[in-house]
Parts: C-alpha cells; structure tokens; sequence
C-alpha cells in the first residue's frame, strides 16, 4: 500500500509485475503472492488474470462482508455488536438529515416522495419494499453530494438487512412501514429539521426491540 501511494498510483492503474514488485519490497515470490491475495480481499488490489494486476476502484464490499459477519456472530451471544450496528446507522442517517434538507432541491425532494409511493404500492400488495426502502434512504441523502456517505450508508444497508433477516421479521405491518416513511418524508418537506431526526430515530425501533427479543433481553 505504501508503494501504491509512494508513486502515486490511482484506481485503475497498473502495479509493476510479481518480479519487480518482489524486488522493490525485498520478499520472496510466494510472500509476495500471499500478500495480494489479503490485498485484494481488502479491495485495494484487484488481480486481472491474463492481464495483469492493478489497484482497485472504490469497493466496500470488504467492509460490508465484515461488519455483517461481525453483526451476525454477535447474534449468536448477547447480540451487543449487531445493535451498535443499528445504533451507527441511526446516529448516521438522523444526525445528517438536517444538513441534507438545507441542500434538497425541489427535485430531488420529489424523487424521495417516488420512493414512498412505491412502497405505499407494494405495501398495498402485500409485498415487501427491501429495494424501495434502500432507495428511499439513499435519495434522502443524495443532495450532500457526498460519495463516501453514500457508499458508508449502502454498507450499512447491507448489513441492516442481514441482521434484519437473521432475527426475523417479527410482527411487522408493511402498510405501517410504508407510512413511517411518508411520516419522514412528510417531515422533510415542511422543512422540520428535529421532526425528521425524530422520526428516523423512531425508525430503528422495531429492528432495535426484535435484536432485544431475538436475545431474550
């Protein structure tokens, strides 16, 4: 990594081949060959069979694999990591929406009620909205224009979901959960900053009290 950054490399360019790589580190082949395969778990080298290796575009997949495994093996004990998780997320998503109303264009204010409506309508259906939803969140945040946030929320999503799965669905009316999320965006648009934050946090709850369940607390 220091040798990417040392000559300044970016995502998409090419690393030297095995041989110079071994000799500008000084360690022997296989070393090497071990060290790249951690690498490319990581995401921070991607390895082009045929064509070469080089260092990989943004990827959180690395990050998300292990925060879901972290997540469900907690759940597995006292389930304590699996609600830090939800509690990141939460602090995450309602300490930000006042700043993403400050930025909501009419636009993109209209996009996020889209996304309500379609989960209304799924909800309606007796279906469930998993992809409605995660949309419905990344168009909330989208005018911060911020591609570290989006990508750190889609993490989370993954992982949410999961622990979601793994304690199950509980009780939960989709009809109801298609109008807490009118009732956010409800909020967002009247411009109520503490309303929004409020609702988001009220959000997390049921996820919160199924973990609790989940765990005989």
């Amino acid at each position: 990594m220091d040798l990417i950054l040392e000559r300044e490399l970016e995502a998409g360019d090419p690393l030297p081949t095995e041989n110079e790589l071994a000799m500008a580190l000084g360690v022997g082949r296989n070393t090497l060959r071990e060290s790249l395969k951690v690498l490319q778990a990581l995401g921070v080298v991607e390895i082009r069979h045929g064509f070469g290796m080089f260092v990989a575009p943004s990827n959180f997949d690395a990050l998300a694999d292990g925060l879901t495994f972290r997540g469900r093996l907690s759940l597995r004990h006292k389930g304590d990591e699996a609600m830090e998780l939800v509690d990141v997320r939460q602090a995450l998503e309602s300490g930000l929406i006042g700043s993403a109303m400050d930025a909501m264009t009419a636009r993109q204010l209209a996009a996020v009620e889209e996304s309500v409506v379609r989960m209304e309508e799924l909800a309606a259906a007796g279906e469930a909205f998993v992809e409605a939803g995660a949309e419905f969140h990344r168009r909330l945040f989208e005018p911060l224009d911020n591609e570290l946030l989006i990508n750190l929320l889609a993490v989370f999503w993954k992982v949410y979901r999961q622990i979601h799965l793994e304690v199950g669905a509980g009780a939960d009316d989709p009809r109801e959960a298609a109008a807490m999320h009118r009732g956010i965006y409800e909020a967002v648009a009247d411009g109520d900053k503490v309303l929004a934050a409020e609702r988001l946090n009220r959000h997390f709850d049921g996820i919160r009290h199924r973990i609790s369940e989940a765990m005989g607390k």
